[in-house]
């Protein structure tokens, strides 16, 4: 696969979750802000951008969106069999909150 491609399919990748992040926002705030692990200020933002705007930050040769499990034991623990099956949704969003940016909890003693 070339250079080019990748460049292109981050750039297409970066475009749909932009959108898809100024959707989210628009129809449920508060709720795509916990998803999306993104504050208020960077929510107003994101909708504040115009097509052309998106375009242009979606051409950057990062990707924007982040992967939200920070080690391999939290997918390892999502991804294998839990012993409840019916858990495994809630298990995955237990894990992926508890490791939110916003209003992380610190133990003051």
């Amino acid at each position: 696969m070339s250079e080019t491609s990748l460049t292109n399919e981050v750039e297409e990748l970066n475009l749909t979750y932009l959108l898809l992040a100024q959707r989210m926002l628009q129809t449920d705030r508060a709720s795509a802000m916990f998803r999306l692990k993104i504050d208020d200020e960077m929510a107003e933002l994101l909708l504040s951008l115009s097509g052309a705007q998106l375009a242009r930050l979606a051409r950057t040769n990062q990707l924007l969106c982040r992967f939200a499990y920070d080690d391999a034991e939290q997918l390892r623990t999502v991804t294998h069999p839990p012993r409840e099956h019916n858990l495994s949704g809630f298990h995955s969003s237990v894990i992926m909150a508890s490791h939110s940016h916003l209003g992380t909890a610190t133990n003051e003693s």
